[in-house]
């Protein structure tokens, strides 16, 4: 299994309203794309202070490699990006093989 792990910092400008929007377009990508075997997200609630401005993480799951790699490539993946990339100040994006 892959397990892509997506942090977002939204723009401190952003209205809540579109954070939601955000997120709900996110969450639409496990029914839009077959290759997610798995999704979760959530808000940060560390007590530690070492979120370094993060708010929001996504979970995502991947059977391979390569279905992980079609995810990337999906039409709905790229226009999610596209749709993303100017409400947030910045993204960071790991991914590790869970055997």
């Amino acid at each position: 299994m892959i397990r892509h792990l997506v942090l977002f910092r939204f723009r401190p400008d952003l209205p809540a309203t579109q954070v939601d929007e955000a997120v709900a377009a996110f969450r639409a990508l496990q029914w839009a794309i077959d290759a997610v075997k798995a999704f979760e997200d959530g808000t940060n609630v560390s007590p530690e202070g070492l979120a370094h401005g993060y708010t929001h993480a996504f979970l995502l799951a991947f059977e391979t490699a390569a279905a992980r790699d079609a995810y990337l490539e999906h039409p709905a993946h790229k226009a999610f990006v596209a749709f993303i990339q100017p409400l947030l100040h910045e993204a960071l994006v790991f991914d590790w093989n869970r055997t």
